[in-house]
């Protein structure tokens, strides 16, 4: 079955994921590509409507990001976002400068006025905050567009023309710091665009599964089993679709959690599947003995996964697919054409060039992660499971900075285990989203049992997040966070200071390498 599709053009916005997530939301299916796609590709995609994302430049600059021209007469609705916004008066006919200190230029929440009669707007109230970031400023707007929204410093907040389904918006809807921002989404999806609304994880499930039976007939398959929330919807889509052919292999490469290793071969026991576990952990430190640029430690780490995966499936025999767990926020972070690479994921951006399999399988690769527990509860995933707080492929590697010892994976286990047990028993992991600890690789003076000590800094890490595209740092009362550090400094060898990251995302990621 076909999705009604609409892309989201990517201009090097930070919250160009977050665009795509909420058209999601709206029930309408989305994929964000960058501006660098030709036109004929995005035409053979059938999009209902584009919508172009903010971005860093100023489009009246001679390197700036254009379009084809020949997009404005395809006859598809585009919603211009902040420079998406700006680009689309500058490619029909308008004017964009520099916007002066004392005019025009805002960032921030802004208290704004919206004209009800612009489908854009409609049924929504006439006044709201919405959230600016632009630098620039729409001197002229083009021929047959209207302004539809305005602020105390800037009349053109929003413009439209109508006739021809164009509307941009200086500020982000997207964000939810805009009053309404995702009904204005909403309206241009199903007022401008007509969209019916034919994107369910229920419909997701069963054409995914009935796509994974097609596709890998009576062939074999071997799945990268982590635990996480990921790899273990991935592993149950898999299960559902093909079964007995299905072997999960589970590296414990050393870098665990406390006792996650366990817990994760226990939760798998009472499955149906072809459960495997290697025990890796020499030879994954010894391949990053002396590492510290965390880019390496992703690539090490992913290559010798592979490495792993084609041995345990030579013990198999002849399997023909590799399956992961990717997500689609790891496809953009990691670069893809122009998008700038955040972090490569090592199920990505990691893989060496060869790898000894058929093909590598990643049902989950178009969706996002709130998206991954809703498949993962439809498939009756245990909430536990599906719930559980993001991990990172690499694990402990790239929460130690510098480079990886067993002695310092030892004690930032312990460390995060007991900032997540002081979290839980004060009842503070209902109000969080991610949480954990990270070893820095940053020593200091301290003192202790009246003698001098020399040893690491831990920083603790809590977010409240929506979507984990954006983030904000959580308000951990201070009478958790003194006891979280008293017993950390007292119970694990070799940290002797304790510092708590106040810092969201963006500008920050949330985790630190």
């Amino acid at each position: 079955m076909k999705h009604e599709t609409v892309l989201v053009l990517d201009f090097g916005g930070q919250y160009n994921q977050l665009i795509a997530r909420r058209v999601r939301e709206c029930g309408v299916y989305c994929e964000v590509k960058p501006w660098t796609a030709p036109l004929t590709e995005l035409k053979a995609l059938e999009p209902m409507g584009i919508i172009f994302t903010g971005g860093p430049n100023s489009v009246y600059l001679p390197d700036a990001p254009q379009v084809d021209p020949a997009i404005f007469t395809w006859g598809v609705p585009i919603l211009g976002i902040c420079y998406g916004c700006q680009l689309m008066a500058h490619s029909l006919g308008g004017q964009v400068v520099p916007a002066q200190a004392d005019t025009a230029r805002e960032y921030g929440k802004t208290e704004t006025c919206y004209d009800p009669a612009c489908k854009l707007f409609s049924g929504l109230p006439e006044r709201g905050i919405s959230w600016m970031s632009h630098g620039d400023y729409m001197a002229k707007v083009p021929q047959g567009f209207a302004l539809t929204a305005w602020t105390d410093m800037c009349p053109n907040a929003a413009i439209a023309d109508e006739a021809r389904g164009f509307y941009g918006v200086q500020y982000h809807p997207e964000v939810a710091h805009t009053d309404h921002g995702v009904d204005m989404i909403r309206n241009f999806l199903y007022q401008v665009c007509h969209a019916k609304g034919d994107w369910t994880m229920e419909d997701y499930c069963k054409t995914a599964i009935a796509a994974l039976r097609e596709k890998v007939g009576d062939g074999k398959v071997l799945l990268a089993l982590s635990g996480g929330v990921d790899s273990s919807v991935a592993a149950a889509l898999l299960a559902e679709a093909v079964g007995s052919q299905l072997t999960c292999v589970f590296v414990d490469h050393g870098l665990m959690r406390l006792n996650e290793g366990d817990e994760v071969e226990q939760a798998f026991s009472k499955w149906d599947l072809n459960f495997v576990r290697v025990d890796a952990e020499t030879r994954f430190l010894l391949k990053l003995a002396g590492v510290d640029e965390p880019e390496r430690k992703r690539k090490i780490i992913g290559e010798e996964f592979i490495r792993v995966f084609e041995e345990e499936a030579k013990k198999i025999g002849a399997v023909d697919y590799l399956a992961q767990g990717t997500i689609y926020p790891d496809v953009i972070e990691s670069g893809a054409g122009e998008a700038a690479t955040i972090k490569s994921h090592h199920n990505v951006g990691g893989l060496p060039d060869y790898v000894d399999f058929k093909e590598i399988l990643e049902p989950l690769r178009m969706l996002f992660k709130d998206e991954v527990r809703q498949l993962g509860r439809e498939l009756g995933l245990p909430e536990y499971l599906v719930s559980r707080q993001p991990f990172p492929g690499p694990g402990l590697a790239i929460r130690i900075i510098g480079d990886v010892t067993k002695e310092k994976a030892d004690a930032l286990r312990l460390a995060d285990a007991i900032f997540r047990e002081e979290i839980a028993r004060a009842g503070e992991d209902r109000n969080l989203n991610q949480y954990f600890a990270v070893l820095t690789n940053t020593r200091s003076v301290g003192v202790m049992g009246d003698g001098r000590t020399y040893d690491y800094t831990l920083a603790l890490r809590a977010v409240t997040t929506a979507d984990f595209m954006t983030a904000d740092w959580a308000r951990i009362p201070y009478e958790v966070l003194d006891r979280i550090s008293v017993r950390i400094v007292n119970e694990v060898a070799g940290v002797n200071r304790i510092v708590y990251d106040i810092t969201s995302k963006p500008p920050a990621t949330i985790e630190w390498e």
